[in-house]
């Protein structure tokens, strides 16, 4: 028999602040995003942290609440939880809180982050970067499996059979690592059997597959139950049209990125690189649905993803430009997506059935020169 199981579609965002609209205007506007993508059937919702003023949520299990009280069936999570900066225990505590208001639907997604403001605002020295997120993941999950926990390390104080509480409603309580780009943190991710999110926002999207296949390798040789699981996140917007999603997007989404790569030292960008990473090979999925939904099915292609994600209101671009692409996503490009993967993937699943036939023969060491099959044989 054929099982197809397809790709999970969700959104992102980081609440982007810009002139001409106050805090309060932005975040009535996130939750009334949340409410529609909930309502359109997507499956996860998930707002990003930071602690600047050109991003709204510097707490997301607070806006996480205030969604999960007026939704009813998205999952809900982070986008990420710069963890590094964070304390653990209070972070599942406040995921926890989130999951029963919810009735099972937080979920969260850990990242190092790539904004460091939290740092120095939290008293931590990014020497110790890469440690601080490794020792306080450890923490997250002991708490995250036991209700008392005894853990000692260096940069917290020890916990010596400590209750956390409240517990949530799913046990375990999600939790993805989020990487962009770092071998080290795709090792981990699959070495402690959790989930992995990758962020793609430059660049060939082929560049990427190197990361996935890692995890995919790095997780069967660790010997975990179950199988892996992979989002794929990338910079998105969908209109009536290209012309129409260029008119919205184009100018705010430049604009950020070249906010953003004077801190960091990156060459300006204009229309050369902006038509780069919207064409076949770079990761911006962009255009009409037909083109947007193309895109995505490129990505469940090269990475086989259990989700796809997409950060659609980036910058200065109107709430009511960010409604109508959230309402396209759902309505037009969804259902072309689930068409198209499902078609794929019954394909290959029906393909593969009579191999299995055969006494001895494994399928998985067959065709994909040791890449993983389609989830419909997982």
């Amino acid at each position: 028999m054929v099982v197809v199981t397809l790709m999970d579609l969700g959104l992102v965002t980081f609440a982007d602040l810009y002139s001409g609209i106050t805090p309060e205007e932005r975040m009535q506007n996130l939750l009334e995003e949340a409410r529609l993508a909930d309502e359109l059937g997507l499956k996860v919702f998930a707002v990003g942290e930071h602690h600047r003023p050109d991003y709204l949520v510097s707490s997301p299990t607070t806006a996480l609440a205030a969604i999960a009280a007026t939704t009813k069936q998205i999952r809900l999570s982070s986008a990420v939880s710069v963890l590094s900066s964070d304390d653990p225990v209070r972070v599942f505590e406040q995921f926890a809180h989130v999951d029963l208001i919810s009735g099972g639907r937080a979920e969260i997604m850990a990242g190092r982050g790539s904004f460091i403001e939290s740092f120095a605002l939290f008293g931590y020295d990014l020497r110790d970067y890469d440690e601080l997120f490794a020792e306080k993941l450890e923490l997250l999950l002991a708490v995250r499996d036991n209700e008392r926990v005894t853990w000692h390390g260096k940069h917290r104080a020890p916990l010596e059979n400590a209750v956390v509480w409240p517990r949530p409603v799913q046990q375990p309580l999600p939790v993805w690592v989020a990487v962009g780009g770092s071998p080290e943190s795709v090792v981990r991710a699959a070495t402690l059997g959790l989930p992995l999110a990758l962020a793609i926002i430059g660049g060939e999207t082929t560049r990427f597959r190197p990361f996935v296949d890692l995890y995919r390798q790095t997780w069967a040789a660790s010997g975990h139950a179950g199988e892996p699981q992979v989002a794929i996140n990338t910079h998105a917007f969908v209109a009536p049209s290209r012309q129409e999603a260029d008119a919205a997007f184009a100018g705010p989404y430049v604009a950020v990125m070249n906010r953003i790569g004077r801190e960091r030292g990156w060459p300006p960008s204009g229309k050369a690189e902006y038509e780069a990473l919207a064409s076949p090979a770079g990761p911006l999925a962009l255009g009409s649905p037909e083109e947007v939904a193309a895109k995505i099915v490129s990505f469940h292609e090269l990475f086989d993803p259990e989700r796809y994600l997409a950060h659609i209101g980036i910058g200065a671009v109107s709430h009511r430009d960010v409604m109508r692409a959230i309402e396209l996503f759902g309505t037009e490009v969804a259902p072309l997506v689930e068409r198209e993967v499902s078609s794929q993937e019954a394909r290959s699943a029906k393909a593969r059935e009579p191999l299995a036939q055969f006494p001895g023969f494994d399928a998985d060491d067959s065709l994909t020169s040791g890449a993983v099959t389609s989830r419909g044989n997982r």
